[in-house]
């Protein structure tokens, strides 16, 4: 029986070296890898390209990774909640390339389904069209876009089972599904895991070929990004 768990968030990074490109899946502070981010600040490495949607925020998630200037580039679509982010965009500190979410999410789901480059029309036009290749189709521009991969892929899943295969849950399927599939090393946190055999197999998001080492998270935070209540 294939079993890919290793004990933990150490076990799990292991070959993890400065100036590796790195994918952290989730939306915002939803479905983040907090187990594996926290071993990435303990181990201190360096000049990382991250691969997200956003960077978390000032004093959680990636915006720790930012703190700690642990990271040289991020390819994102969005900036919005991180002070720190924006500062050090601004300032020239951090190379960024800003992505339109959609085109990030197809770049990454490219990059797993071994797709080298494909046309979209979003972004056509503007600054992130520069320097891009552009070709009309049915009387419609669009750009090429080519595909994204990883050293490392982080996912985290809400049930996972000891040979991979990954359950997501809400919004948490945003980013972490496409990413779990263009990482050379995938490795899942889960908040539950369970022996081969017991998923539903029609409920699995990511089949447990796309994963290489998983292993059972602890100490789940789950900030919210913008708490709302009623008056």
């Amino acid at each position: 029986m294939i079993n890919k768990v290793v004990a933990d968030a150490q076990a799990a990074l292991h070959g993890l070296t400065d100036g590796m490109t790195l994918m952290l899946g989730g939306f915002g502070l939803c479905g983040i890898p907090e187990n594996s981010i926290q071993e990435i600040l303990r181990l201190g490495v360096k000049n990382l390209t991250c691969i997200s949607n956003n960077a978390g925020v000032d004093d959680f998630g990636i915006g720790l990774m930012l703190q700690t200037k642990q990271v040289r580039k991020m390819i994102s679509s969005y900036v919005g909640e991180n002070a720190e982010f924006e500062r050090q965009l601004l300032s020239g500190e951090l190379e960024v390339e800003l992505i339109p979410q959609g085109t990030l999410a197809e770049r990454c789901r490219a990059g797993g389904a071994g797709i080298p480059a494909f046309y979209t029309p979003a972004g056509y036009g503007t600054e992130v069209g520069e320097g891009k290749e552009s070709r009309e189709f049915n009387g419609k521009m669009y750009l090429l876009e080519t595909a994204l991969h990883a050293d490392f892929a982080f996912v985290k899943a809400w049930k996972g089972d000891t040979a991979g295969n990954l359950i997501y849950k809400g919004t948490a399927r945003n980013f972490n599904p496409m990413m779990a599939t263009a990482g050379k090393i995938t490795v899942a946190e889960v908040e539950e895991l369970v022996p081969a055999g017991e998923l539903d197999p029609n409920q699995i998001h990511t089949p447990g070929i796309f994963v290489q080492r998983i292993f059972q998270g602890k100490n789940y935070e789950k900030r919210i990004e913008q708490r709302t209540v009623r008056a």
